[in-house]
């Protein structure tokens, strides 16, 4: 699933060539694409025509396109697969296309929501005072957002009695972290992945923050993390972070800071990597 990186690549893609179009019709091609918005397909073609998109916008994971003079947002759910395209308008369709979006100007481009394995979807939202979809109010700030506040993280932190791999990826702590960013930071700052939150010390938890951000700028500046085609940016292409990964998916190579083996662990439905010299499994209490 796309994390903080991926999606923003996406935004500022949506940006440079989507904010201030009109629609001028949308296409609901399978009703699945449209399955969060509960009044269905024809309404939420309806709501969208005649209407200008303000700049796309992005919490964490979550992206959405603003409706302007509405006070509602099209928010995307990229899931597992879902891409999407900005494409001319004789483009062949996509053998996996759910919605087109098309626009009153003579740009020549659509937007397309692609989705192979349909998790994904478009719906639109009231938006809150400030501004976001009224159903991800709950979504806390991201690391790389400027209002995101260190301090009240390093007490959250500590008050969560948990390990600091789930607190990693709970966003409502901190949101836009996902699997490969969290092993990547946890990597970076010597970190185990089981190492309790209430043992962080301030400067722990601010260098953490620190490696977090850095890993995520270094991959927003290649492009994200591609594994196969189903992550792209809006001109399908792949970004390349994958190249630079420290601990994500190198099971067995050797650790880039020791040189020995990396380890992968079940961990919560997926896996964690991590080098067991430099990153020691905390003591067990007898």
């Amino acid at each position: 699933m796309p994390e903080l990186p991926e999606v923003e690549v996406v935004r500022r893609g949506l940006e440079r060539w989507v904010a201030h179009r009109t629609v001028a019709d949308a296409e609901v091609l399978h009703p699945r694409a449209v399955r969060r918005h509960i009044a269905g397909a024809d309404d939420f073609a309806h709501r969208l025509k005649g209407h200008r998109i303000g700049v796309p916008s992005r919490r964490g994971k979550y992206l959405w396109l603003p409706l302007e003079d509405t006070g509602q947002s099209i928010l995307a759910h990229l899931g597992m697969s879902g891409q999407l395209l900005v494409q001319p308008h004789t483009a062949p369709d996509e053998k996996h296309l759910r919605i087109r979006v098309r626009f009153a100007d003579t740009l020549g481009t659509e937007l397309r929501f692609v989705d192979q394995r349909t998790f994904g979807g478009l719906s639109l939202h009231d938006n809150t005072p400030d501004g976001l979809p009224d159903v991800i109010a709950h979504i806390a700030r991201d690391p790389l957002d400027a209002l995101f506040d260190d301090e009240a993280f390093h007490q959250a932190l500590r008050r969560k009695r948990t390990t600091i791999k789930r607190a990693l990826l709970d966003q409502s702590l901190i949101s836009g972290v996902g699997n490969i960013y969290a092993d990547e930071a946890l990597w970076r700052a010597r970190l185990h992945y089981d190492r309790l939150t209430a043992t962080f010390t301030r400067p722990r938890s601010l260098e953490l923050l620190g490696h977090v951000r850095d890993v995520m700028n270094a991959a927003l500046a290649v492009g994200g993390t591609s594994f196969d085609s189903l992550y792209v940016n809006v001109n399908g292409e792949s970004g390349y972070f994958d190249r630079s990964l420290d601990a994500y998916g190198r099971e067995g190579l050797p650790c880039k800071r020791c040189g020995t083996p990396m380890r992968r662990r079940p961990w919560m439905n997926r896996s964690s990597y991590f080098c067991p010299k430099c990153q020691r499994a905390p003591r067990v209490s007898s």
